[in-house]
């Protein structure tokens, strides 16, 4: 219970002064977060990093949903799946791909490993002094906080010249699987009182094999863990400018502040629930549907507690079925296209086949509901499936979204770099002035 009534009493009287209506937004034409009358983005860059297609044009300017595609520079990730053969380097050379712009060959991609995996360990005293002594309640917070550290580390941590910003990037994107694997080991052993366990990155892995290293107290994973997770990884490195983590890291170093600074910002954008913490919502939704109805759900079971989610009558009353619908996307999602693959094929090796197919007649039976309920097309998106692959790997739920950060940050690099070479000016847009002009009161009057 909130004990300053004065404060509550000032935010109230404040109603009276502050109020914005709803239908002035489109009487100034302002476009409400950056999203035009048909949902579609506001244009507020040019990239050249990635492109997420969901839809088409007509001629006559009418949008024609369409199956969706997300595009590395030019390159549909489809494609660079199926051809990847099993080198168990799938993100990393895909992050080469975001960064550089071209496909490396089996030489540049060793070479561009070689100072990812250089960079693993890190500083001297960083994790006695930052992580374990001080460990966070909040993996995300605690990632933020470990990057300003970071800064504090670096003889020019200030320099933002753009190869600097590539060498400080690459070096940031070394050593995040560490600190995040450390950060949740601090926090159980601090607040749920676990042993703890400290496993160093080797430098013969990937980042994926690494992040299961330093997670598993006994270090073990099979081929196929290693793979689903470099899938995910892969999955999650650039998604186009406009997303709020990636738009966030460009309107910050605009203003030509430190990496570190801009870095740590994004994860800020990214922990929020509308964004990079829905897997976790998904990941509760489906743990509570489940323990509802069961695996072997009929039909009518699901459509039943997808309408009472609808009607705010289950879990969290929010009214939402986390995992579907996108800005974008509109028939299909196509990493979560590539990730129901994935799973599939682990869920064999674990005896999990129950509850993947679960998640698929979920699925189906949903899509079809809220298509209907929308009037328009829905789909699943990748974090309807991502919760259950880390599930499938035995990761828990504080990871989810640092292991979000991982993937990304590659991403926020490569944007801020081609920011950095191609506009350069700081994001300033306006607002209007909707409020009433006052002649100010001497205090005595008041």
């Amino acid at each position: 219970m909130d004990k300053n009534i004065y404060l509550a009493q000032f935010y109230g009287k404040s109603q009276n002064y502050t109020n914005i209506p709803s239908q002035w937004y489109k009487k100034y034409g302002v476009k409400r977060g950056l999203r035009n009358e048909d949902h579609t983005g506001v244009l507020v860059g040019l990239t050249r990093v990635a492109d997420v297609v969901g839809y088409q044009r007509a001629e006559d300017g009418q949008k024609i949903d369409i199956d969706g595609i997300l595009y590395y520079r030019g390159i549909d990730i489809r494609e660079l799946v199926k051809n990847d053969r099993d080198h168990g380097y799938l993100y990393e050379e895909a992050s080469f791909l975001l960064l550089f712009g071209y496909l490396p060959t089996k030489n540049e991609l060793k070479h561009f490993c070689t100072v990812l995996q250089e960079g693993y360990d890190l500083p001297d005293d960083f994790l006695e002094a930052n992580l374990l002594h001080n460990p966070g309640k909040n993996l995300m917070n605690k990632l933020q906080h470990a990057l300003l550290t970071l800064y504090n580390y670096d003889p020019d941590p200030d320099n933002t010249d753009v190869y600097q910003t590539l060498r400080k990037g690459l070096n940031i994107m070394s050593k995040l699987p560490s600190i995040a694997c450390y950060a949740y080991m601090s926090k159980i052993h601090y607040y749920n009182r676990q042993s703890l366990i400290i496993h160093y990155p080797r430098k013969d892995y990937s980042t994926a094999e690494n992040i299961l290293y330093m997670l598993r107290p006994d270090s073990k994973f099979t081929a196929k863990e290693a793979r689903l997770l470099d899938v995910m990884l892969f999955l999650h490195a650039d998604h186009g400018g406009g997303t709020n983590s990636t738009f966030t890291n460009v309107v910050v170093a605009s203003t030509d502040t430190d990496l570190y600074s801009t870095m740590a910002s994004s994860i800020g954008a990214l922990k929020g629930p509308r964004h990079g913490g829905a897997n976790v919502k998904v990941s509760e939704m489906m743990e509570r549907v489940i323990d509802t109805i069961g695996t072997k759900a009929t039909d009518s079971q699901i459509t039943d507690v997808i309408h009472r989610i609808l009607n705010k009558d289950f879990q969290n009353h929010s009214g939402l079925v986390y995992g579907f619908g996108h800005a974008v996307y509109t028939l299909s999602d196509p990493r979560a296209e590539i990730l129901r693959h994935f799973c599939g094929t682990v869920a064999k090796e674990k005896k999990m086949e129950d509850i993947f197919n679960f998640y698929r007649h979920f699925e189906k039976i949903a899509v079809q509901i809220l298509s209907q309920e929308k009037g328009a097309n829905m789909c699943s998106n990748v974090d309807y499936y991502s919760g259950l692959a880390y599930a499938m790997l035995g990761i828990p739920r504080d990871l989810f979204t640092p292991l979000f950060v991982i993937s990304r940050l590659v991403g926020w690099l490569a944007h801020n770099i081609e920011n950095k070479l191609y506009d350069d000016r700081i994001v300033r847009p306006a607002t209007k002035y909707v409020g009433d002009l006052m002649d100010y009161i001497p205090m005595e009057e008041r």
